[in-house]
């Protein structure tokens, strides 16, 4: 049996030419379907003084109104559907645990092309039809276990639907059915090598990991590399495009993410002035879908932080652009004593220090209105608190306390891991 390289090597191999083509078909069908189908959109274009024949060109996509999240959360639940709800087929939210959540609905369409974008991903990490995947994320309300899910059946694998929890149960379950590919947050890795390392168990089969829903580092990556002798992919997407690789994943060069450009384009903006940046320059992610029909969206301001590192083809033979990696979002960026830093730069440092294992907190204790920091680390014997305070020092050009802790003695998430906590001393 030929070995697949792409799972769709006409969409994903086009040449800039076609994509373009491709993509203001797109815009312009998916412009007009909005217009025609739901009075929000309806109302927001026309306070732009925006009509569906006034986009003639890519160009003229600035000519759209921007969407984020506050519009998701004020038309809670279904005030931007435009297809008919008894066409609605699933549905999704987000996963915060604050404020009104945002929800994305799915017709038959926007399944489809759901379970097309993850089955791209999922074969441009190597694996094969009738190779086994084991999905961790939660079947739920939560998009991350059913995304992986219509993937994986979409190109044909075998699917173990292990949910989250239960660690031991998670390698057995990858010992005795031979899994070759993990799908997780990542910060829940760390936990599947501990139980291993104790228990003297090893996964000879696993040797593909895909991760979302949370930043990692490169060290992250080297790590589970070393322990588990896994390739760490990055997958991204988000509800409001439509859930987990929607808008793509980096390939086996690790040289940037995919974005599936036949069902998305992707404009990196300044945050403060909303003009598109050159590329090469960091700012904030928006995207526009160009296939979906439920909940279509119009330049949607994710907050991510990231650049776009080049339009040429890649090594891998894929001809999409490809954004650097999300470094953070704006929404995450800390602040102490005048220094501004992300928990992704953190986790990047911890790992250069030998010893330091990948659980920590970022600990910011408010007294008086000053704000002092507190890395809470595992580490093996012999690491300091001092050695910790050097090199963040050096790295994030101030001084952060160090706490060490024995490994497997902070808490645990069984989602996505809780790494900054706040504490206000005053209250």
């Amino acid at each position: 049996m030929t070995k697949l390289r792409y799972w769709n090597e006409r969409a994903e191999t086009m040449s800039r030419d076609e994509l373009a083509k491709v993509q203001l078909e797109g815009l312009q069908k998916t412009v007009r379907h909005v217009w025609a189908n739901n009075a929000f959109y309806r109302k927001r274009l026309g306070e732009a003084g925006v009509e569906p024949g006034d986009i003639k060109s890519l160009d003229d996509i600035t000519k759209l109104p921007f969407l984020t999240k506050e519009d998701f959360r004020l038309q809670y639940p279904l005030g931007m559907l435009c297809v008919p709800q008894e066409t609605v087929r699933e549905m999704h939210m987000s996963s915060g645990s604050t404020g009104t959540p945002v929800v994305m609905a799915y017709n038959e369409a926007d399944l489809t092309q759901w379970a097309e974008c993850m089955a791209r991903c999922q074969v441009m990490a190597g694996l094969q039809p009738g190779e086994t995947i084991q999905i961790t994320p939660t079947f739920g309300l939560f998009n991350g276990g059913f995304g992986f899910y219509h993937g994986a059946r979409r190109a044909g694998m075998f699917v173990v639907p292990a949910s989250s929890g239960n660690t031991a149960r998670q390698i057995m379950l990858m010992r005795d059915f031979h899994v070759k590919c993990i799908a997780s947050v990542v910060s829940y890795m760390p936990r599947i090598v501990e139980v291993l390392e104790k228990t003297g168990q090893t996964l000879p089969d696993l040797k593909i990991g895909i991760f979302g829903a949370e930043t990692f580092s490169d060290a992250m990556r080297r790590h589970l590399h070393e322990k588990l002798g896994i390739d760490a992919y990055d997958i991204y997407g988000m509800t409001e495009t439509g859930g987990v690789g929607t808008t793509g994943m980096d390939c086996a060069c690790h040289n940037g993410i995919h974005v599936w450009e036949d069902q998305y384009i992707t404009e990196i903006i300044d945050p403060d002035t909303g003009k598109v940046v050159p590329d090469g320059t960091y700012g904030e992610a928006v995207f526009t879908s160009l296939t979906r029909q439920g909940v279509p969206i119009l330049r949607y301001r994710t907050r991510d932080i990231t650049r776009i590192l080049s339009r040429e083809t890649c090594e891998c033979g894929r001809t999409s652009l490809r954004i650097d990696r999300i470094t953070g979002r704006f929404d995450d960026m800390l602040i102490v004593k005048g220094v501004n830093f992300y928990p992704r730069q953190v986790e990047q440092a911890l790992l250069q220090i030998p010893g330091v294992l990948p659980e920590y907190q970022i600990v910011l204790e408010t007294l008086h209105g000053v704000t002092d920091v507190r890395i809470n680390v595992e580490a093996e014997e012999g690491v300091t608190g001092y050695m910790v305070e050097k090199h963040l020092k050096e790295v994030l050009g101030f001084s952060p306390k160090g706490d060490i802790f024995k490994p497997g003695t902070l808490p645990r998430a069984e989602g996505k891991a809780k790494r900054v906590i706040r504490i206000d001393k005053e209250v």
